[in-house]
């Protein structure tokens, strides 16, 4: 991260998180209707749920809450993994789809890890 941070919307692992997720939708469009309400529904949810996380963390009053709901936003983005690995398995993405997605997932991870860090008290 470099520059001021003036709004959770500063921060690069929040932007990406968001993109994360606006590219989950997009994928999920074209899967089947009878997914809406299982795998399509759950990876969206845990999708929109980092960002969410992120931005929630970042309204507290506290490092220590902010902390906490970081961690939040890291099960989440395990989870999304998880649904997005399923998902593939099973046939409901096309060959590279959850490889570009997973790849952003690491990037965010480890910018979470890294913030996580930052935030402990020495």
């Amino acid at each position: 991260m470099t520059g001021k941070i003036d709004s959770y919307k500063d921060l690069i692992v929040w932007q990406q998180a968001m993109d994360l997720a606006v590219a989950t939708y997009s994928l999920t469009k074209a899967w089947p209707k009878e997914e809406l309400y299982g795998l399509t529904s759950q990876i969206r949810r845990s999708a929109t749920s980092i960002p969410a996380n992120i931005a929630e963390g970042y309204g507290r009053d506290n490092r220590g809450s902010y902390q906490q709901f970081l961690r939040i936003a890291q099960g989440s983005l395990k989870e999304f993994e998880t649904h997005l690995q399923i998902a593939d398995r099973i046939g409901l993405t096309t060959p590279g789809q959850a490889d570009h997605l997973l790849t952003s997932t690491e990037g965010i991870g480890k910018m979470l890890r890294q913030l996580i860090f930052r935030l402990t008290p020495e």
